[in-house]
């Protein structure tokens, strides 16, 4: 049975929703700490991190590396896979959809078989599953 492993990150929120502020830190991997606030998540996004930016870099990450795991089960060589995530949030009703697109290198794949081990990736990344609430998943695949 594999090892659980555990990934922390940790939040300080001051002040009220609309005008108070936050940090956002990478306890596992001290890969940094990002300001944040209620601005950048509902009114205009840009110069803070969101909620949402740091699950869109989740389930980008995480795609791709289900995906290159099911291309490499079948048999393929991934020589390169480039995955984006866009996360729509709308204040008042939350998360509404996710954009995943991706574009790969693939040496020795038909578009289709592309095409279909992506949408199978997409079904068992584990990001996905866990944001399986959400009211629409999109994916967006292009073979290079």
């Amino acid at each position: 049975m594999p090892t659980p492993i555990n990934s922390a990150a940790s939040a300080t929120w001051k002040g009220d929703l609309f005008k108070g502020s936050g940090e956002v830190r990478l306890d596992t991997s001290s890969s940094g700490t990002f300001q944040t606030g209620w601005k950048a998540r509902a009114e205009e996004s840009g110069g803070t991190t969101t909620p949402e930016e740091l699950i869109a870099a989740a389930h980008a990450t995480c795609y791709g590396m289900a995906f290159s795991n099911e291309l490499s089960g079948a048999g393929y060589t991934v020589d390169q896979l480039d995955t984006g995530a866009v996360v729509t949030f709308v204040a008042g009703e939350g998360i509404t959809k996710i954009a995943l697109s991706v574009t790969g290198q693939v040496g020795g794949i038909t578009e289709d078989e592309f095409l279909r081990i992506a949408e199978a990736a997409k079904v068992g990344c584990p990001v996905s599953q866990a944001l399986a609430s959400v009211p629409e998943i999109t994916l967006d695949a292009k073979l290079a």
